[in-house]
């Protein structure tokens, strides 16, 4: 059971009155074995509606958590019940999706930790959470949302950390991270001390080979795993805040003699067929052309949903949808339902994703195989610019 409602948190010494699940800022972690069914009823206890979204998670539509989408908003004081199956193990969270910019920038958001049948060999499995949150003068959240939160690059906060489900680590364990943004609108440039590791996931999915982490960028959705050894004081820095947080070492163990393996791939269907083709540009901001949205944001001249989908497509379709950012912001495009491949310039397939961050002035095609029947989001997930018409949907049949 999910019950989001009001909670009090300390963070920077200070006393907060935010929202969270079950009591608790952030929201519990949820844990369950890939094959498995999760069933959750949500109970609200809030003032205001309610929704969660299961991010990244191939659920079916119905259990999606979006307004006018898939179900209506859960009026105070009612529930529901969201059960679905679990194909694919990885990291994943689950979120407010209503009013989102506001509520999960107050907390309503937790970790989602789909385990693999076969779970690599590791001495601890670590969940890290980077957030920032927007404080005034006195160190309390800051009510006050202005229009400039909206028209560049969003709500970012002035305390940023790394919340950690471990205190401490031993030097020469071999851990696993498990990496997600849940912030609202602010993308990091992450430098991690203290571990001799590799990424070997992106958004759940696990990567071919483990991979070098020299920097990771996570922009607000984006999740990253790594599996190493630790070295010492586990640091989490950022251009922006150089110490975002740490994860104490004490003692000392033998390292492994043994190199970091890769995961167990999601079982992920395969292309086929010719490819049905779209194209989103992305409209808007402070300094953007104009646009024949009524919102700060468009989406191919539409602030909010359209009355058309993007696509309208029968399942197990192929698409191939090119992603056109002409403003003069970042943006992070996130497909509910699916997971895509993003293509390189020649048009090879890259990594797996469930939002893929496309620069200003830049552009980049996805391939994505549409074989959960439904009405599924496709929106810019700096809530900031989703709130204010950055969003669009598809139609698998």
């Amino acid at each position: 059971m999910l019950r989001p409602g009001a909670v009090t948190a300390r963070i920077g010494g200070v006393k907060q009155e935010l929202l969270g699940f079950n009591g608790s800022w952030p929201g519990p972690e949820l844990r369950a074995r890939q094959g498995d069914e999760m069933r959750i009823r949500v109970e609200n206890g809030l003032q205001d509606g309610a929704l969660v979204h299961w991010h990244g998670l191939r659920v079916p539509n119905r259990m999606d958590g979006v307004n006018v989408l898939t179900q209506d908003v859960i009026p105070p004081g009612r529930s529901f019940d969201y059960r679905f199956d679990l194909p694919d193990a990885g990291t994943y969270w689950y979120h407010s999706h209503y009013i989102s910019y506001d509520q999960v920038s107050r907390g309503l958001f937790g970790p989602l930790i789909i385990d693999e049948r076969q779970k690599p060999d590791v001495d601890r499995d670590i969940t890290v959470q980077l957030f920032d949150m927007l404080v005034d003068a006195d160190g309390v959240y800051d009510e006050d949302t202005g229009p400039e939160q909206f028209t560049a690059a969003g709500r970012l906060g002035n305390v940023a950390m790394a919340l950690a489900s471990s205190d401490g680590v031993t030097v020469g364990e071999r851990v696993r991270l498990r990496l997600i943004n849940p912030s609202i609108d602010r993308v990091y440039d992450l430098r991690i001390d203290g571990l001799d590791g590799r990424i070997v996931a992106l958004d759940g999915m696990p990567l071919e080979a483990p991979r070098a982490a020299p920097g990771i960028v996570l922009a607000p959705g984006q999740r990253c795993d790594l599996i190493g050894d630790v070295t010492g004081d586990i640091v989490f820095r950022d251009a922006d805040a150089p110490d975002l947080g740490r994860i104490a070492s004490s003692g000392q163990r033998p390292r492994r003699a043994t190199a970091i393996p890769a995961l167990v791939p999601n079982p992920m269907p395969r292309p086929n067929g010719r490819e049905a083709r779209a194209t989103v540009v992305m409209q808007g901001g402070a300094g953007g052309s104009a646009h024949a949205g009524f919102g700060t944001w468009a989406l191919n001249d539409v602030s909010g949903l359209p009355r058309k989908p993007l696509l309208n497509v029968r399942r197990g379709t192929t698409a191939r949808i090119t992603l056109r950012n002409d403003t003069a912001f970042d943006h992070v495009m996130h497909l509910h339902g699916h997971h895509f491949r993003e293509l390189s310039a020649d048009g090879a397939p890259g990594d797996y994703r469930d939002g893929t961050l496309v620069g200003a002035g830049e552009a980049r095609d996805i391939l994505c195989v549409l074989d959960n029947p439904g009405d599924w989001m496709l929106h810019c997930h700096m809530l900031s610019h989703q709130a204010d018409g950055m969003a669009t949907w598809l139609r698998v049949g």
